[in-house]
């Protein structure tokens, strides 16, 4: 499996590609916003280059997910449905972490979101600290 998977970094091309593939994610995914943002929103964000690595996950010539790892170290990895729970994102990681040696690597997880939890555990991640957040919406 890991002979077949490559990292390509992420361009511009490949803005439609994580659109598509942003919208397979159920919204108990996501942390860091609550829903799908729109197409103008999704081409600012990666114009922005709001990651310190960023890559496409390729197997046999085919593009089936992401991993990214953001200034913080913090790894962020998605593979489509349909082909999850194959070993894909254990290579991947274990590409992104050999590609970008660092003391420390960081995954925020939503506690909702068993499967990432299970995922990260499996690689080695230990839990930390859990984090809360009060905003202006939820005073009373």
């Amino acid at each position: 499996m890991a002979s077949a998977l490559k990292l390509k970094k992420i361009t511009l091309s490949d803005i439609r590609f994580l659109y598509e593939l942003l919208s397979e994610r159920e919204s108990k995914i996501f942390i860091s916003h609550k829903g799908m943002p729109t197409w103008e929103e999704h081409v600012k964000f990666v114009k922005s280059k709001p990651y310190s690595k960023w890559y496409i996950i390729i197997h046999e010539d085919k593009k089936i997910g992401t991993v990214s790892l953001t200034f913080e170290n913090e790894v962020g990895i998605f593979i489509k449905k349909g082909i999850q729970g194959r070993g894909i994102g254990s290579c991947a990681l274990k590409m992104l972490i050999e590609k970008n040696p660092n003391l420390r690597y960081l995954a925020n997880i939503n506690p909702k979101n068993k499967e990432s939890i299970k995922f990260f555990k499996k690689n080695g991640f230990k839990l930390i600290q859990y984090t809360y957040e009060i905003t202006n919406s939820n005073k009373k």
